[in-house]
């Protein structure tokens, strides 16, 4: 890469990579305080999966980083430990045995997830960040329904400073020639109004300061000393528990899942549309995973917000993602007293922009005119990541899909309603290459609607496999039903064995008419 090149990608790269790191910072501590974690855990792992994990991934857009998703597996692991030193050996568990499933080419596994599942997916997590941060956008740490039922604890400030931010983020990136400064992204420029605003506001002493518990609060590290007693390592003693072992399997698979579902997610927010190794990234988070716990950092996956915020923001290279670990270390490390200054409301607006994104009607209405088979597991799946979790509402979205094809394989054009056939003279049933099972039903009422004194020809010159069950129904058909109501059956091709040939999934049975004149 030359030196033009590498300098054209800084400067695409680093104004993403800096909003990446405005989001990722606030949630690095937050899902460690929710995991029972040590503060700076949280942003070791972000420290870990921007600058390890991000150079060594294939993919470009995709940022990694403590989960939501692994907050309860890690809390109820470290209260059973007793210790978070112990837990870290569940994480060095985790980490190996993900590298092994990169090199057991699991990460395959995403290619048969469907597009409406993911972008389904995608939209609850837009919902999902949207009610989270509306909260703190109010001023308040508690949801939603509670601030409905009191509204005291709104806070003005941090409204105010919310609303401000938010117009301008949508002013600066709806204006072309402030848009062209990407050095200066409108999430930064969001920031820095708001800790102004406070600032003001706490020099005037209103009421609209801030308090402490809304801004972002960073420890200070003074020395070495203070920086080793916050970083925990791995008490080695935890790989003769079982539990422990056991603890990070279960790690392993949902931080697996979640990775190649992120990255699926990932590749198709890039606007190259560049192809991730999915095998690679599961090697990759085996690395990363394993290096975090060795210095005492949690659990990683690839996380569909901040890499939300990454594409959002302009990212055309990885380079992003390591510039937001790089500057998440920096920063920890020098300047924590500005970070603690930065309102949670303005970091609230900006992910609530990025939430809304994710599932504006623009893409509820795409799915609408692709039809039901591709909205109802696209709804689905939103609804379940919203109501459940992510690898719930995947699952769901999965099996609607499923039952869709499996109708969809039943309810081919080989069924005829009896006003049809009524009209018919000479009736052709013309079988595919495959007859499963699955066309059993939709066959048996084609057949069961063909009208007494009948013509029929049944046609398997095509057919490679029919299964035991329709040969069945054909032969019943023929051998009584037809006898009975004077219907002619002509079969044409058929085979004297089926048993040994191979089904494929996907059959297609043809039935033909010829009206009379």
């Amino acid at each position: 890469m030359s030196t033009a090149t590498k300098g054209q990608l800084l400067k695409q790269n680093f104004s993403s990579g800096l909003v990446v790191f405005l989001v990722a910072l606030p949630l690095c501590l937050g899902i460690a305080l929710a995991s029972g974690a040590p503060p700076l855990s949280g942003i070791v792992s972000g420290i870990v999966g921007g600058i390890i994990i991000g150079a060594l991934s294939t993919s470009h857009i995709s940022v990694s980083g403590p989960a939501a998703g692994l907050v309860a597996i890690v809390l109820a692991a470290i209260t059973e430990l007793g210790s978070f030193e112990l837990f870290l050996c569940a994480g060095l568990v985790a980490g190996l045995l993900q590298f092994t499933l990169g090199f057991l080419r699991a990460g395959s596994i995403t290619n048969y997830i469907p597009v409406a599942v993911i972008e389904g997916m995608l939209a609850g997590i837009g919902v999902l960040i949207v009610l989270k941060e509306i909260p703190f956008a109010l001023g308040s740490s508690l949801n939603l329904l509670e601030i409905a039922k009191d509204t005291s604890h709104i806070h003005l400030g941090s409204v105010l400073v919310a609303l401000v931010s938010i117009a301008i983020i949508l002013g600066w990136d709806r204006n072309p020639r402030l848009k062209k400064l990407k050095l200066l992204p409108s999430a930064l420029i969001a920031v820095f109004v708001g800790i102004a605003l406070n600032n003001l506001f706490i020099f005037f002493d209103t009421p609209l300061a801030i308090p402490a518990t809304q801004l972002v609060q960073l420890p200070n590290i003074h020395s070495l000393e203070e920086a080793q007693s916050l970083i925990r390592l791995p008490d080695f003693s935890g790989l003769s528990n079982s539990y422990v072992w056991i603890t990070g399997a279960t790690i392993a698979a949902v931080a697996s899942i979640e990775t190649l579902l992120s990255i699926e997610a990932a590749d198709r927010l890039d606007q190259h549309r560049r192809i991730t190794d999915t095998n690679q990234e599961l090697r990759t988070q085996g690395i990363g995973n394993f290096i975090a716990s060795l210095i005492g950092g949690l659990p990683m996956t690839s996380v569909i917000v901040r890499s939300s915020a990454n594409a959002n923001s302009g990212a055309t290279h990885k380079l992003s993602a390591i510039i937001h670990g790089l500057l998440l270390l920096v920063c920890v490390v020098s300047i924590p007293s500005l970070l603690n200054q930065i309102p949670l409301a303005s970091l609230a607006a900006v992910l609530i922009l990025v939430g809304y994104n994710l599932t504006k009607p623009a893409v509820y209405k795409h799915f609408w005119q692709k039809g039901i088979y591709q909205f109802i597991p696209f709804v689905a799946t939103m609804g379940a990541v919203v109501a459940f979790d992510l690898l719930k509402g995947v699952g769901l979205g999965l099996i609607i899909s499923i039952l869709f094809i499996l109708h969809g394989n039943m309810k081919r054009a080989y069924y005829l309603s009896r006003e049809e056939l009524e009209e018919a003279d000479e009736i052709v049933l013309e079988l595919g290459e495959e007859v499963s099972f699955l066309n059993k039903a939709a066959i048996k009422k084609t057949l069961k609607n063909i009208q007494p004194n009948s013509k029929i020809t049944i046609n398997a010159e095509r057919a490679l496999y029919i299964a035991s069950d329709v040969l069945e129904l054909l032969e019943d058909f023929t051998n009584v039903y037809a006898q009975e109501n004077n219907i002619q059956v002509k079969l044409r091709g058929f085979k004297y064995d089926y048993e040994h040939q191979e089904g494929v999934e996907h059959t297609n049975v043809r039935v033909e008419h010829k009206s009379r004149i």
